[in-house]
């Protein structure tokens, strides 16, 4: 049966139409915000190179996500900027840390809202090698256990969900060893399992600054050409005890995202980082595109190829959208 019978665009005729027949969903049930919180009281600093990201005091971040809470979003992810770096990045786990203060401050103003926070030591090294460097290399193992240090100190803190996104070896069973050890029983882990060396992290290095003092990341971020490899990763971290396994960067590697939910019964996170975000933002300044709409079309793109949650810096317009379609 062919055309005149079938007549495809029937299905396309009105909006309402459209919403009936609609195979993915997007939804503010699947957002996660990103914010950035930094030693002081009462600074709201903004970030340039990334349009209306700010870094928080921590006096000041928690009415912010009451503003993220408020929009329905379920979750934040919480990055921290230290006042001082070290070679082992102790102060990710000072427990007057940046994201410890933020943590009980989100946690006592808005208790619903899931704090998931980012353990990595980039921004704390003052090598930002996301490991300690010993004879010149990272030094993997002892990386690990410091990343254990800096899950448990944010569990303790309150926060939900610990998100290492170092890319060392065993982390995982690290950090969910140390987290069992210390009855948090109950904290998940949202691994970066296949976080790729990408050239769309560019404005979050400024930000965090974080770029590396020497030489790069390759040698613990994936090779973008690896899609095997990926998911060798993805099946490690859930042997060791991740909840949640991500993938980093969303647009580039919708065929990891896709695959990834395909293989695996864990939930599937996707990070639209902040490379992404900036493009699309450049572009609409430029009047290239209509930008409300490209925010939708990324983000129901990464929806369709299997994300079940997307931590976008677009999750605030995209929920002020969604809430008036």
């Amino acid at each position: 049966m062919s055309f005149p019978k079938i007549r495809l665009r029937r299905l396309r005729t009105n909006r309402n139409m459209r919403r009936l027949v609609r195979e993915t969903t997007l939804s503010v049930d699947d957002l996660v915000y990103p914010m950035f919180v930094r030693p002081g009281t009462d600074l709201k600093t903004p970030i340039p190179a990334m349009t209306d990201c700010f870094q928080f005091s921590p006096d000041l971040i928690a009415d912010q996500a009451k503003q993220v809470a408020d929009l329905g979003i379920p979750a934040v992810l919480l990055f921290g900027v230290p006042e001082s770096k070290d070679p082992t990045g102790s102060r990710a786990w000072a427990e007057n840390a940046p994201v410890q203060q933020a943590i009980k401050q989100i946690k006592q103003a808005v208790p619903d809202l899931l704090v998931i926070t980012d353990i990595c030591l980039c921004s704390y090294t003052d090598t930002g090698h996301c490991g300690v460097i010993t004879d010149g290399k990272i030094d993997n193992d002892k990386t690990c256990e410091l990343l254990a240090k800096v899950a448990l100190s944010h569990a303790q803190a309150g926060a939900d969900i610990v998100a290492p996104s170092d890319m060392m070896d065993g982390r995982v069973h690290a950090i969910r060893q140390a987290l069992e050890q210390n009855a948090f029983h109950d904290t998940a882990i949202m691994s970066y399992a296949a976080k790729y060396a990408s050239a769309f992290y560019g404005p979050f290095r400024d930000v965090a600054d974080s770029t590396p003092a020497f030489g790069d990341r390759k040698s613990y971020q994936m090779d973008p050409a690896n899609s095997d490899q990926a998911i060798t990763e993805i099946a490690q971290d859930i042997e060791e005890g991740a909840d949640i396994i991500m993938v980093k960067p969303a647009l580039c590697f919708l065929d990891i995202i896709h695959r990834a939910a395909a293989t695996f019964d864990a939930p599937v996170a996707a990070y639209n980082v902040s490379g992404e975000y900036m493009m699309i933002n450049a572009a609409a300044d430029a009047n290239l595109i209509d930008r409300d709409d490209a925010i939708l079309e990324t983000l129901t793109a990464i929806k369709r190829a299997g994300a079940k949650i997307i931590i976008t810096y677009f999750a605030k317009d995209a929920a002020k959208l969604l809430s008036s379609e």
